[in-house]
């Protein structure tokens, strides 16, 4: 089944969490810079009520006749001062509150207005409309002139590259940690996954570890089980297809002996026709029932001499059998079940394609072979079905052109039992092919001819 990688549950997860961390960032950092200028406008005006606060400080203690040459030789570039009333059209500021409450906090005792004049003034248009008015402690008045942009001020925007890079630094270090965490929580699901495919080519698989997340353990025993009801299941199947196929033999020998007894040549061999096919379709039974079984062990198999050995053999039964290719490497396997596999698949090819040639491939990582006819092929749709038990093409039942069904069945079977596999396809210039892979064996291994 094809899916799209957003259709993942990695894919799906990393999502979710990235598009999360994504939002929390936005969310903190509009925060953060909301915050940052608050924090900034508190710090100017705290500022700026000590400077008011040591100005007037001083003012209070000189005599009044040098306030003036103090305030002229003093001169501030952020304050105005002058022992002035405040301008007519000036009026009580609302923007101006948090200034006014830190002056007021400064100077406690001294009566503190903050002001905005509405209208510019001449001699600086665009500065300063803003005024603290206060009396000091003799009742002379004090008028103390701030730029109006003071209080809109923001404080300087942080570095774009650093910004940049400390946001770029932290989204990659959460896409990592995000994407370790995902891992982690659906490795046991992939694990689960491949199990189920590889117990469907080898039900005799070790069983699943059961290591892991509470949940996953759990989901792995439950596989664990599942897996050996699975073998409990097709023992009992094969162990009762073994007793039948056997069982049948002795029936079938007894009427044969009778069917001797028959006087009417053409009846008896009509008998012993329908015998002989009773009899080889018990005989595949038993044949197939005993490739289901794994437990044989396996060992180095020269493979060039064992398909040599089963082309001379096909040849001595006036079969055309030729083999193409290069030598390979040994292969691992079992000898009795690889035999039987690789016959099953050459008759096969010569029962349907006449002409069978045989090409040994050697791959990095496993020995190929491919069996070859030149037959009429088979239907896209059936290249797999034909190695279901007694599926066959034909619709017929006729064993002359369409046998048992047990014969690809059982390739398979012995194939898969040895770490192999085989699938046929159908060849551009016509026929059938089969390719036949195999576990190559182990240096220094010992080899078994044929």
């Amino acid at each position: 089944m094809k899916t799209g990688w957003t259709r993942t549950l990695f894919a799906r997860l990393m999502l979710i969490w990235l598009g999360g961390m994504v939002v929390v960032l936005a969310v903190s950092l509009t925060l953060f810079v909301g915050e940052r200028d608050r924090y900034a406008r508190e710090v100017l005006f705290e500022g700026v009520a000590r400077e008011i606060a040591a100005a007037v400080d001083i003012l209070e203690h000189l005599p009044a006749g040098q306030r003036e040459d103090w305030i002229d030789a003093v001169g501030r570039r952020r304050l105005r001062f002058a022992l002035v009333s405040p301008p007519p059209d000036a009026t009580a500021s609302g923007a101006s509150a948090p200034l006014a409450a830190a002056i007021r906090e400064a100077l406690p005792d001294h009566s503190v207005e903050v002001l905005n004049r509405t209208r510019p003034d001449e001699e600086h248009p665009h500065r300063f409309q803003y005024f603290v008015s206060l009396s000091l402690g003799d009742g002379t008045p004090l008028l103390i002139r701030m730029p109006g942009p003071m209080f809109g001020m923001r404080p300087p925007p942080l570095p774009p590259g650093s910004l940049v890079t400390s946001l770029l630094a932290l989204l990659v270090g959460v896409t990592l940690l995000t994407w370790f965490a995902v891992r982690i929580a659906t490795r046991p699901i992939t694990r689960l996954a491949a199990a189920a495919d590889a117990l469907g080519e080898d039900p005799n698989r070790p069983p699943l570890a059961t290591d892991g997340p509470a949940e996953a353990a759990l989901a792995a025993h439950a596989f664990n089980r599942m897996q050996q009801r699975i073998l409990q299941h097709v023992g009992e199947r094969t162990r009762i297809l073994a007793a039948i196929s056997h069982d049948l033999q002795t029936p079938i020998t007894r009427l044969r002996l009778r069917a001797e007894l028959i006087d009417d040549e053409t009846l008896r061999a009509k008998f012993q026709s329908d015998l002989d096919a009773m009899q080889a379709l018990a005989k595949e039974g038993l044949d197939y029932a005993r490739s289901l079984d794994a437990s044989a062990p396996r060992q180095a198999i020269d493979l060039n001499a064992l398909v040599a050995a089963l082309r001379d053999d096909a040849q001595d039964m006036g079969w055309d059998i030729e083999i193409e290719g290069d030598p390979v490497a040994p292969c691992l396997g079992q000898v009795g079940g690889l035999r039987r596999a690789l016959w099953n698949l050459i008759e096969n090819g010569h029962k349907f394609g006449g002409r069978v040639r045989i090409a040994l491939h050697a791959l990095p990582a496993a020995c190929e072979l491919r069996i070859r006819d030149e037959g009429p092929g088979l239907p896209p749709d059936e290249l797999d079905k034909v190695f279901e038990p007694f599926y066959r093409v034909e619709s017929s039942r006729n064993r002359e052109t369409g046998g048992t069904g047990l014969g690809l069945a059982i390739a398979r079977n012995l194939l898969r039992a040895q770490g192999g596999d085989v699938r046929l396809a159908n060849r551009p210039e016509g026929g059938l092919e089969a390719v036949v892979t195999l576990a190559p064996a182990a240096t220094g291994t010992g080899t078994t001819a044929a």
